[in-house]
């Protein structure tokens, strides 16, 4: 097939863009002009990346030099890292108990009254459009610096998008089995229990599975704004300029992310396939 033979099947994917419609002509233009403005706004320039980079060298030589390294605070910094995967650990842990009865109410499947279950998503809509990091100096604030504010931050962010996607997941089951039980007479515990839970248990716990494999990486950040864990370790380290001690920091947090996630992956694909 010639290239004629191309442009005559498809003559409007080759037309010049001013040719097309004018919404597609009008959405690229606005397109270029916003990516020209960005631009603009944020002052880039390739000179700037290279001063940028050549000021970055002197502290990556200093992350390369580790200077006494067997004098380090070693126990701190195991410390933060346990706090890590503790926060991340029982706050996705407790987010998912906790959502599994708000589900439950929130979906069309099994909660009738449509006020109720309007408001509770709405409630989930507002706890999931603000941020963890901004849950994070709400509770620092109230509860002090500590890693008891990042593992109430991760268990507030975790339910509202844990909440959502649990009552979908309700929402999508497949109603012939729930209607089988519940011809039979079964009562509705009975329905939920065994008509339901068997088909969103497996989808609970992937998802569960993977927000914790999630977490593991937001509670790092949270340690910037004082709710603890490697985070704050970090921050400090940063803050002294012990780039060196930094790094070490950084490598041990790149190896817990990554057991964390080839383990979670594992068991989710287990899960699956089963």
């Amino acid at each position: 097939m010639t290239d004629k033979d191309i442009i005559s099947l498809c003559p409007r994917a080759f037309q010049p863009i001013w040719k097309r419609s004018p919404i597609v002509f009008t959405g690229f233009i606005f397109f270029v002009s916003y990516f020209l403005f960005c631009l603009y706004l944020f002052d880039f320039s390739v000179s700037k990346i290279v001063i940028g980079f050549s000021n970055m060298k002197p502290v990556l030589t200093a992350m390369v030099t580790w200077k006494d390294f067997f004098n380090w605070n070693f126990s701190s910094i195991f410390s933060g890292l346990a706090q890590t995967l503790g926060m991340a650990f029982l706050g996705t842990f407790l987010a998912t108990l906790v959502c599994i009865p708000i589900s439950l109410i929130a979906s069309k499947q099994f909660f009738k009254i449509s006020i109720i279950r309007f408001l509770i998503k709405r409630l989930l809509d507002i706890i999931r459009g603000v941020d963890i990091l901004i849950w994070a100096i709400i509770y620092v604030r109230a509860f002090g610096l500590g890693p008891f504010a990042g593992l109430l931050s991760v268990f507030t962010a975790d339910l509202g998008t844990l909440g959502k996607l649990f009552s979908e997941a309700i929402d999508n089951a497949d109603t012939k089995q729930i209607e089988g039980m519940k011809a039979t007479g079964a009562s509705k515990i009975a329905v939920i229990r065994f008509g339901l839970f068997p088909q969103i248990f497996p989808i609970f716990i992937s998802q569960s599975l993977y927000f914790f494999e999630s977490n593991t990486r937001s509670a790092v950040i949270l340690g910037v704004v004082g709710a603890g864990g490697i985070g704050l370790q970090l921050t400090e380290r940063m803050k002294a300029q012990y780039w060196d001690q930094s790094l070490f920091i950084i490598l041990l947090i790149l190896i817990m992310v990554t057991i964390i996630d080839t383990i979670s992956r594992i068991i989710r694909m287990k899960i699956i396939n089963e």
